[in-house]
């Protein structure tokens, strides 16, 4: 199965334990199978595993939110222009760029009962549909079909739901 091609920096706080790139690669692979437009080694991403601080720098210089967040995505394409490049597989393309803060994954993993590869693979999965131009926070609606698509991406790594409710 073709997926983006990731350029992985893992920073060290994420620790060597756990392969990381491979975890990433995995999570391109199941999106891509749920994506079809992202079935595409041409496309290109930069994943940085950083630590909160860079997240932190980051979120308040481009969205003016001076505090840490999980994952941020910087799109490169359009959405036209990420179906234009499914379409040509010839033309090589930066997808964009993806950076997860190593605590804040850590304590929402916590918070959620799952462990860090878990909520880390989710992120991964979420942010690479952002880079391809879903957007949850256009609407009700867009959220939905991004969590959809989330939900089954994760179904594809025996990873349960992360918006199921529990009783």
């Amino acid at each position: 199965m073709s997926a983006p091609t990731l350029e992985i920096d893992i920073d060290p706080v994420w620790g060597e334990e756990i392969d990381w790139e491979d975890l990433a690669n995995r999570a391109a692979e199941a999106t891509a199978q749920i994506v079809g437009e992202l079935a595409h080694e041409n496309l290109l991403v930069s994943l940085v595993m950083a630590d909160d601080d860079e997240v932190h720098a980051l979120n308040k210089q481009w969205r003016a939110k001076d505090k840490p967040t999980n994952v941020l995505s910087f799109p490169m394409l359009s959405r036209d222009e990420v179906l234009h490049a499914a379409r040509d597989t010839d033309a090589p393309g930066m997808l964009g760029d993806l950076i997860l803060a190593h605590g804040v994954c850590q304590r929402e993993a916590a918070e959620k009962g799952v462990s860090v590869e878990v909520h880390a693979i989710h992120l991964v999965v979420h942010g690479l549909l952002h880079l391809a131009g879903y957007d949850h926070e256009l609407g009700e609606a867009e959220a939905e079909e991004m969590e959809n698509l989330e939900r089954k991406a994760l179904a594809l790594m025996g990873i349960a739901d992360p918006y199921a409710v529990e009783d």
